[in-house]
């Protein structure tokens, strides 16, 4: 049985990421995104497949190069897990933002 990438794959690895971050400002072809790290650009490629498949990112031919540009509303997916936990987040530094404005006003 083949498993599905997502989304969470693609940003689990710091390269992903930062190629993410460098592909979110313009399309980059391979050769581009390459130059940008201390790695073969056979890696990048490998990196950028996996993007692929987990649908983070587009290809664009134009003539001979392919280009790859962010698929932001696929970047939502991520915005949207975690807006279910940004609530709960809140709500807990505000009960220790209370917890230490009463551990301050007990010193004075």
């Amino acid at each position: 049985m083949e498993t599905r990438r997502d989304i969470f794959q693609a940003i689990a690895d710091p390269t992903r990421r930062a190629i993410i971050g460098l592909i979110a400002i313009t399309a980059m072809t391979p050769g581009d995104l390459a130059s940008h790290f201390n790695t073969s650009r056979q890696a990048i490629s490998k990196h950028i497949k996996v993007l692929v498949e987990c649908e983070v990112v587009k290809q664009e031919v134009s003539g001979r190069e392919i280009f790859y540009q962010l698929d932001i509303n696929k970047m939502k997916e991520v915005d949207e897990w975690l807006e279910k936990y940004r609530c709960l987040w809140e709500k807990r530094f505000d009960q220790l933002e209370n917890v230490l404005e009463k551990l301050k006003t007990k010193k004075k």
